[in-house]
């Protein structure tokens, strides 16, 4: 009855599955997204397998943020669609876990590691159970999977960047979802930390996850991700790494600001 009511008010009742056989994670369709009639995203069209480890890549400016917002329905379209799973974002929500930028998170919120990550297993408990010692303990396997189960009591406030970063996603991992939405996860982050991410993202991959970052470093991309979405408000290229990663298609992304890269990466990118 409650699945019925909802959708005779016009809202879908929620899927929240992944096709067994589902062969894009996510779907975007002729997507446009607008500031002040100022278009950020113009007529993308793009599909990312399921099961990869997608990087998107392009200059500053280039809508790599507005995109996975667009996604996880974080801003208005202009025109398009979005589909997770063969289903529009509302209804599959469940199944995408989101680490935004440390940099858009008030880390001076009085909270504990714990506790933030406690925070991932909300979505299975609904609007009346509160979380108990089952979530407690999966939150504390989650800090522990990167590294971090000796701080779960300490406050966020006093942890560094990297083990702020580190804390996120563990939460994400406390969703148990199957697309991981990620926007720079790298970005000023410590070695330690950027070892704890890599190893994450590999384990996750072994197990059938999707996992798609806003990443800005050329030079490491083709060691960490299998699949690329270049992007400069249209959609420049989108495939496997080894075809799509190539001085072309960088060029178009990045245009005269390409030699601004330096030689290195351009040999990155034709190797």
């Amino acid at each position: 009855m409650p699945q019925q009511a909802a959708t005779l008010e016009g809202h879908p009742p929620p899927i929240e599955s992944r096709p067994a056989d589902a062969a894009e994670a996510v779907t975007v369709r002729d997507l446009t997204v607008a500031y002040r009639d100022k278009p950020v995203l113009w007529d993308v069209d793009l599909a990312i397998p399921a099961g990869t480890l997608t990087a998107i890549i392009g200059p500053n400016g280039a809508g790599k943020t507005s995109l996975i917002k667009a996604v996880l329905g974080l801003l208005p379209l202009a025109a398009g669609s979005v589909e997770i799973f063969g289903h529009p974002y509302a209804q599959q929500r469940r199944l995408v876990a989101y680490v935004p930028q440390r940099g858009s998170v008030d880390w001076e919120f009085p909270t504990s590691a714990l506790d933030v990550v406690t925070m991932g297993t909300y979505g299975q408990l609904g609007w009346v159970r509160r979380p108990g010692a089952e979530q407690r303990g999966r939150a504390l396997a989650c800090l522990d999977q990167v590294g971090m189960a000796e701080f779960a009591g300490r406050q966020i406030s006093q942890l560094s960047g990297g083990q702020q970063q580190r804390v996120f996603l563990a939460r994400a991992l406390a969703q148990e979802a199957d697309l991981y939405v990620m926007d720079e996860p790298f970005a000023g982050v410590d070695a330690t930390t950027e070892r704890a991410i890599v190893t994450l993202l590999q384990d996750l991959r072994a197990r059938g996850k999707t996992v798609v970052c806003v990443h800005h470093d050329l030079e490491s991309a083709p060691d960490y991700f299998d699949w690329l979405v270049l992007l400069n408000v249209r959609l420049i290229a989108a495939g496997p790494f080894a075809e799509t990663f190539t001085p072309e298609n960088l060029g178009r992304t990045y245009g005269g600001r390409l030699h601004l890269l330096g030689e290195r990466y351009l040999a990155v990118g034709a190797r």
